[in-house]
């Protein structure tokens, strides 16, 4: 039998061989089958999942956690050293205000607006870039020396906010989880950082040792409508800062990756 063109028939074959065989230089640069991560889907799919993580956690959706994933330590630092932190500051900060400017102050000193301190208005990423980023337990010890070193600025956003807020005549109340021995280290670090005039600054007392958060300061809220206060709007960036009971008319939650406090 010919094959076409009147080839005899082997040379067709072997010629039908050679054309269909993979060139060997080629074969060793290209895989047919490309290994897991090999064209970066890997990576791609652990940012994807910390970019969830980190919503899921922001929303109050990921419940009570300790550490931030291991996995997800690069990209927590690429979003605290990015422009998208500011960012999603600002926006909060923004709508805040927004609100503010809807209430009708009094202007009897009643109009009472609560700030956090740590991660609302003045930043720790320095210390946290120096333990993981949320990624190591919480160490109290070394954490303490931080809060009485007191070079934590405030966030940009925050301070604007806090400033904007005075000028509508709100009486600003600083509730914090930071102990009463902290307080000359607070106060100095907090004038320091460009935030002066609030009214009181509440720490934890002897009395308050633990108190979960939420409870520690939905009392103190509590003492501040029982003496005629009306919260008006409360800032932290923690749920327990906004929850439980004695709460605002409007709270506003700023991003912290970091860290969860019950």
């Amino acid at each position: 039998m010919a094959s076409p063109r009147g080839l005899p028939i082997s040379s067709f074959i072997l010629l039908t061989l050679f054309t269909f065989l993979p060139n060997p230089a080629t074969s060793l640069r290209t895989s047919f089958i490309k290994l897991p991560g090999s064209d970066g889907s890997r990576s791609s799919a652990a940012d994807t999942y910390c970019e969830s993580w980190r919503l899921a956690a922001e929303t109050n959706n990921a419940g009570t956690w300790d550490v931030i994933p291991s996995t997800c330590v690069d990209s927590v630092a690429g979003y605290l050293n990015g422009d998208q932190y500011g960012s999603d500051y600002g926006v909060i900060a923004d709508y805040a205000l927004a609100f503010a400017k809807t209430v009708q102050v009094s202007g009897d000193g009643k109009d009472v607006w609560i700030f956090d301190i740590d991660e609302t208005l003045l930043t720790n990423l320095d210390y946290y870039k120096a333990h993981g980023y949320g990624s190591e337990p919480f160490e109290s010890n070394s954490f303490n020396e931080w809060v009485v070193g007191g070079t934590a600025p405030a966030f940009e956003a925050s301070l604007r906010l806090y400033n904007a807020l005075k000028q509508l005549g709100f009486t600003i109340v600083l509730l914090t989880g930071r102990d009463e021995h902290q307080r000359s280290a607070t106060e100095t670090n907090l004038r320091d950082a460009g935030y002066s005039g609030w009214e009181r600054l509440l720490l934890r007392g002897p009395e308050d040792q633990g108190k979960s958060a939420t409870n520690y300061k939905s009392e103190q809220r509590s003492k501040l409508i029982e003496e005629g206060f009306k919260i008006r709007g409360n800032t932290g960036d923690q749920w327990s800062d906004l929850l439980g009971f004695a709460v605002a008319d409007r709270s506003f939650k700023v991003p912290n990756p970091m860290y969860y406090i019950p």
